[in-house]
């Protein structure tokens, strides 16, 4: 799967438990509604969702040399519905990893 931020993707390594969040429409890097006022700036909106908790992280694949769209792939074990899940998320919203 793809994550947004590179730079977050090279702080993990192949054994560690991850959140994967997913953040609709958040490519501006803004969002506004409830939760957000004038003066407050959130990267991930109201509508950020957690999508799996705990992952377990099997690899982290080195970047493909030349390309630079801004984000990284990695390799989680996780369940087949999980995977699912996922991918939905990933195909419409921007992916980020927290450390479990």
């Amino acid at each position: 799967m793809r994550i947004a931020d590179a730079e977050t993707v090279r702080l993990l390594e192949p054994g560690d438990r991850v959140d994967v969040i997913a953040a609709p429409g958040a490519s501006s890097g803004e969002a506004s509604g409830p939760g957000t006022g004038p003066g407050v700036r959130s990267r991930t909106g109201p509508d950020a969702r957690i999508v799996v908790t705990g992952a377990r992280v099997v690899e982290v694949p080195r970047a493909a040399e030349g390309f630079q769209d801004g984000g990284a792939l990695i390799v989680l074990a996780v369940p087949r519905p999980v995977a699912t899940a996922l991918a939905g998320a990933g195909a419409t919203s921007r992916l980020a990893v927290t450390l479990c």
